[in-house]
């Protein structure tokens, strides 16, 4: 959330963007209570659980080009737990993708509701947000995705372990031993 109300103020300007938690009369409410939930009762009103994410945009529209995140995880659509009762305001979801943060991960029930956000590569090694917590289903030896991207990234590794991720994808496609 924190990189969406950054992004609306330094790339589109709105210098008073901010989430409705902190500053409710914003003029530019980049993020805000989910519709569905109650503000008032505080309990038993958060968006809880393991929820489908499904990468429903590309990365550089151009080129096609998976989102980071989807070529790391390998799927077109994850699951992961969500504890949250704020959203990226879907009012200008698309003013954001076109202004160049890419919106890539949707819910995978309305795809309305934003769970990714991405840089392209080509802008940025590795910058990367998700509304939900991979934390929750991250392991010692076993790391979510948006975290291992970013050890790959930090260690500039992440291009050639997409790159070995999709040769294996491809020979298994394809019936070939890898």
């Amino acid at each position: 959330q924190a990189m969406v109300v950054e992004y609306c103020r330094t790339i589109l300007g709105w210098k008073d963007a901010n989430s409705t938690e902190f500053d409710a009369d914003t003029p530019h409410k980049a993020i805000i209570f989910m519709p569905e939930v109650d503000a008032t009762t505080m309990g038993g009103t958060m968006r809880l659980g393991a929820r489908p994410t499904k990468f429903t945009h590309a990365v550089e529209e151009a080129t096609n080009t998976k989102s980071t995140l989807q070529q790391l995880y390998g799927k077109v659509q994850v699951n992961e737990r969500h504890r949250h009762r704020y959203e990226v305001n879907p009012e200008i979801v698309d003013q954001v993708h076109e202004a160049g943060l890419k919106l890539v991960g949707r819910d995978a029930e309305t795809e309305e509701r934003m769970e990714v956000a991405e840089l392209p590569r080509t802008v940025h090694p590795y910058y990367v947000g998700v509304q939900y917590h991979p934390e929750f289903q991250s392991r010692p030896l076993k790391p979510s995705p948006p975290f291992y991207g970013l050890l790959l990234a930090a260690t500039k590794k992440l291009d050639a372990h997409l790159e070995e991720k999709k040769q294996q994808q491809y020979n298994h496609t394809n019936g070939e031993a890898s």
